[in-house]
């Protein structure tokens, strides 16, 4: 027997205008001066402006800062910390997607921890918690919103470092699917997938629990169900709800029992070509899994189910071959591109892919351990 621990914001709301609900709760907690870490796109539409003006409705002042980068940065942080110890801030809020809600974690930790945001990379390495974080999402994908997890990139070193700490995750979550219409059809399936890897890594994961596994398959099948509909039409507000259920579900999943090569080398991606990472994660997923099937094909068969194949009289390896299939089908519709090369990566940077891939946390619960030579396989297949 081992033993579990399950990590999730104390509060997390849920459904088609919660957002006041989440005004409220800030209220009363008695916060003062709030730094909304955000980026230009959603204070140009107007939505950072909302949440300004419903905080001060409610007494509590708000500084914003607009200067997130899609895959946010060590500089990212430090600006963004530099305004909330200027302004005097109490608190954090975050609003937007994965980038804005990791720039908030990194801003958070280090506010109440001191030092440089490179110092918690890894595990459990800081010794309090964060300034309260409140993250209110308006995509559905990479969960970053009730997660302990903070991916920050390294301009210097090119790399994306994962700080998996239970010290960064947000007091409230906020899942408003009326805040995620009008997202362009590319976003939705990039985070979509995003979520789907989170599910999947998370059930083939050497931590996985019953509890992880109950959410990991959840969400596979709210996507399969969804997530072509969600990109279809994006003003679908039951689709946009059930991504967000689904994204949620497994990032419950993910934050428990972690992830595996599939974000480990997707780190490496983002973090060498700027690349966005759901749409890294999408290419990436089949051929790790493929991987993995030697030692996963039972685990990867119940994905299959989840998605709605029909996998009754086939064998483990029969399965999980049907589950990889689901997975490309699925991709392929949503405009997932087929391959790495398509997106800038080249052959010649793989064996330093591949040697950073393997220094990330994330790949520590892969199931099936790979040596640099098999990483840099992976990644050639993936071209």
């Amino acid at each position: 027997m081992t033993q579990s621990t399950f990590y999730i914001p104390s509060m997390n709301l849920m459904g088609a205008d919660c957002l006041g609900a989440a005004i409220d709760a800030m209220a009363g907690h008695g916060f003062k001066h709030a730094l909304i870490v955000t980026d230009t796109i959603l204070v140009k539409i107007g939505l950072a402006g909302k949440i300004t003006e419903a905080l001060r409705g409610k007494g509590i002042a708000a500084t914003v800062f607009d200067g997130v980068q899609p895959n946010p940065t060590v500089g990212n942080v430090e600006a963004g910390l530099a305004l909330l110890k200027r302004d005097g801030c109490d608190c954090v809020v975050s609003l937007g997607g994965g980038s804005p809600h990791d720039c908030a974690k990194g801003i958070a930790l280090c506010a109440a921890n001191g030092g440089n945001i490179a110092d918690y990379e890894g595990v459990d390495k800081s010794a309090k918690p964060q300034l309260p974080l409140v993250a209110i999402n308006t995509t559905a994908g990479t969960a970053s919103e009730m997660t302990r997890f903070c991916i920050i990139t390294d301009e210097r070193r090119h790399i994306k470092m994962a700080i998996v700490d239970r010290h960064v995750t947000p007091l409230l979550s906020v899942n408003d699917p009326t805040m995620m219409v009008n997202k362009p059809a590319s976003l939705t399936a990039a985070t979509g997938m995003d979520a789907l890897t989170h599910a999947v890594e998370a059930y083939v994961s050497t931590i996985a629990t019953p509890i992880t596994d109950a959410c990991a398959l959840k969400a596979v099948s709210l996507i399969a169900q969804n997530l072509r509909q969600a990109v279809k039409n994006g003003q679908d507000l039951a689709a946009r709800e059930q991504m967000a259920y689904a994204q949620f579900l497994a990032g419950m999943a993910f934050n428990n029992a972690s992830l595996g090569y599939v974000h480990a080398m997707a780190h490496q991606l983002g973090g060498f070509y700027d690349l966005p990472h759901g749409v890294c994660n999408a290419v990436l997923l089949p051929h790790v899994e493929e991987f993995n099937a030697g030692v996963s094909a039972e685990r990867l068969r119940d994905v299959a189910a989840a998605m709605g194949v029909e996998v009754k009289g086939l064998s483990a390896t029969e399965g999980a071959a049907a589950c990889l299939k689901a997975i490309r089908a699925l991709a392929a519709d949503i405009g997932i591109p087929a391959g790495l090369a398509g997106l800038g990566v080249k052959a010649a940077d793989i064996p330093t892919l591949a040697a950073n891939a393997l220094n990330d946390a994330c790949g520590l619960t892969n199931p099936r351990p790979a040596s640099q030579s098999e990483i840099e396989g992976i990644y050639k297949a993936a071209m």
